[in-house]
């Protein structure tokens, strides 16, 4: 199983961009998925997950309003909309998914590489 995460890059504050991560390797339906961030000396945080069925969403206080997750179990793909960018929003992101996550923050066993964002003022 993989999980290959994409879409980050350097934008201007209050800027949007939107955060792919593509699942190879098995069948995608029933994973609750998750977005993280963290940056270098952080503790790693929980930016926003949504359900295996897409009906339930988590997002963390820091961007509620601004971003949106989503799935597409026939593409295999959840996605991050990210908008109204902010400099304290710059991170790696990763996604991360697991069949057996029974909490918003997972457990997940499958992570992406992490992709970065970078947000300047």
């Amino acid at each position: 199983v993989q999980l290959q995460a994409s879409g980050g890059g350097e934008v201007q504050a209050g800027g949007s961009l939107t955060l792919s991560c593509v699942v190879s390797g098995r069948s995608f339906t029933n994973w609750p998925m998750a977005w993280f961030r963290q940056a270098p000396g952080k503790d790693r945080e929980l930016v926003a997950a949504i359900s295996w069925d897409g009906r339930g969403t988590y997002y963390a206080d820091s961007v509620k309003g601004r971003f949106t997750i989503a799935r597409d179990d026939a593409k295999k793909t959840g996605t991050l909309q990210m908008n109204t960018l902010k400099p304290e929003d710059t991170d790696v992101y990763y996604c991360a998914g697991d069949v057996y996550a029974t909490t918003w923050y997972g457990p997940y066993d499958y992570w992406g590489q992490g992709t970065l964002v970078t947000v300047s003022s």
